[in-house]
């Protein structure tokens, strides 16, 4: 079956971003590569989309950001979630579960 890249919804990469740094910290380009794995290839986050929702969302509180190694020895920014980052994804899943049900109600009756 041919995979299909798809686009993400306005929104939803702020959501993407915060799950995945819920287990570890992660540099940007750790982060783009589990979101592609995760989503069986269908979510491909550029660069252009990923690092200006990093920067910002380390501007609000939610992610922390240290200077370390990555797995090939070279100088990274690694990106953790803070307790506002924690807050903000249960907030952000929230609302994405209600969007969710109210587009599969919206579908179930067409």
């Amino acid at each position: 079956m041919p995979t299909t890249k798809a686009e993400l919804l306005q929104g939803t990469l702020d959501l993407l971003i915060l799950t995945t740094l819920q287990a570890d910290p992660l540099h940007g380009y750790g982060i783009a590569q589990k979101l592609q794995q995760r989503s069986d290839d269908v979510l491909v986050v550029e660069e252009g989309s990923l690092y200006p929702a990093l920067y910002r969302m380390e501007e609000k509180g939610w992610i922390d950001a240290e200077w370390g190694k990555s797995e090939n020895n070279r100088r990274a920014k690694f990106y953790s979630l803070t307790r506002s980052g924690r807050k903000q994804l249960k907030e952000e899943t929230a609302i994405w579960e209600r969007v969710c049900r109210a587009i599969t109600l919206v579908l179930q009756t067409a």
